[in-house]
């Protein structure tokens, strides 16, 4: 009986600890209801997006994206990395290791009994993924992201 009353806590207390919690207070300038995000965006880019879901590995268009051009926010265009900066990291999803300046907030992700640093759109708190410290130089950082959260725009050659 002991044993089905901790398996009960322990649920509950996984349910409980699921989610995001803030290492720092970010006002975001782009707000907008679920209602509206709903109109703008795909159910699969909502999902992620808002309700900070993750497609599966190796199912995004963006992973083999080879194009010179910058990565931008599919919920409000702002430029978040530069197609300089993406490598292939073998995990499933396109991988950066570097933001463009000011365009990405980290936050403290402990949902599902891990403890890792979400990626979020500076502009509109969209999620982007996790970033890893397991990144090639210069940063050693891994942004691994959604294709589904991000647009690409290929350089316009002269």
């Amino acid at each position: 009986m002991r044993s089905i009353a901790f398996i009960i806590s322990l649920s509950c207390l996984a349910f409980s600890c699921s989610g995001q919690s803030n290492s720092g207070v970010h006002e975001f300038p782009v707000q907008k209801s679920p209602e509206e995000w709903k109109e703008v965006l795909s159910e699969e880019e909502y999902e992620i997006l808002r309700e900070k879901g993750t497609e599966p590995s190796y199912s995004g268009d963006l992973l083999t994206e080879k194009r010179t051009g910058i990565y931008t926010c599919a919920g409000c265009n702002q430029e978040l990395f530069k197609s300089n900066t993406k490598f292939e990291s073998g995990t499933g999803w396109p991988s950066f290791y570097d933001a463009v300046n000011g365009k990405v907030v980290l936050q403290t992700d402990s949902s599902f009994f891990l403890l890792r640093q979400e990626i979020l759109c500076s502009n509109c708190g969209g999620h982007l993924g996790h970033v890893f410290d397991d990144g090639p130089k210069p940063t050693g950082l891994r942004y691994c992201v959604n294709s589904l959260s991000l647009d690409f725009i290929p350089k316009e050659k002269p």
